[in-house]
């Protein structure tokens, strides 16, 4: 029994350092930073797809020949920039979640003051991840522009019965999706309206537009939680090199005073002898 039960503290300590080793504060930003990244990289590139699809199907937008700027290319162009975010944050973010393994006290007791976790290493990191905070907060409002939009032309199809002897157009013009002299319209008593509106399309892109968005937002707040970490982790470290200084000035005065104590008891035994 007294076996079993040393067996069962040892084990119980083990588990104790496992949990105190990991970098709480890090990990869940870490996995909140993934999980906005993914649903907004994922939605996102869904989502332009479906516009692509009503643009083409109801506002009958054709692609520019060649290498033309029109709304096509730029779609293509924004879903390049969710690969390439969904790439980059995926780096930052373990490169982040890296540094909170480090800066836990746990890891740094077992392997000493890392050279990875100097104060100017975590300041970098900390500038990084606030330019990364405000390019956040940029996707974010740049995403809820297309929300707003298929929120309109939603409501509109949500009540069909209040605008039915109105003439109300969506006009792609307004939106700058084609040139002033191109007339891609949809109106409400048409019929590409009722089957854009009675369509999944529709329903799917303006949804999935809002998911977009939501992952933003997660992305933002999980940047907030990761600047938070860091102006700990750098605080700690500063006061932990400031102990250090004072812990070797300490033992170096120390070992001072004892060479010269031992330094006069060599003299007082030569001259007593």
């Amino acid at each position: 029994n007294q076996e079993h039960l040393e067996e069962h503290d040892s084990c119980k300590e083990c588990c104790e350092r496992c949990v105190g080793s990991l970098p709480w504060a890090s990990l869940i930003a870490t996995i909140l930073l993934y999980m906005g990244v993914a649903l907004f990289c994922g939605c996102g590139h869904e989502a332009l797809s479906g516009t692509v699809t009503i643009l083409q199907n109801y506002f009958e937008v054709i692609r520019a020949p060649g290498d033309t700027l029109d709304v096509f290319t730029i779609i293509d162009i924004l879903k390049y920039i969710i690969y390439g975010l969904a790439a980059g944050f995926f780096v930052f973010g373990v490169l982040l979640l890296v540094e909170g393994f480090f800066t836990t006290g746990a890891i740094r007791d077992l392997y000493g003051e890392f050279k990875i976790t100097a104060c100017g290493r975590c300041l970098t990191l900390m500038f990084l991840a606030y330019l990364f905070f405000l390019v956040w907060l940029g996707v974010t409002a740049f995403t809820s522009l297309p929300v707003f939009m298929y929120f309109n032309v939603w409501s509109m199809c949500q009540n069909t019965s209040s605008v039915e002897g109105a003439n109300l157009c969506l006009d792609l013009r307004q939106f700058g999706a084609v040139t002033i002299n191109e007339e891609r319209k949809v109106c409400t008593g048409s019929e590409k309206f009722f089957k854009m509106c009675e369509s999944n399309e529709l329903d799917l892109t303006f949804h999935l537009f809002v998911c977009a968005l939501a992952g933003a937002g997660a992305a933002v707040i999980a940047m907030v939680h990761f600047l938070m970490a860091l102006a700990a982790n750098w605080g700690y470290l500063k006061d932990a090199s400031r102990m250090q200084k004072y812990e070797d000035i300490k033992s170096k005065e120390e070992q001072e005073l004892h060479d010269i104590h031992s330094t006069r008891s060599k003299e007082r035994l030569n001259a007593y002898t």
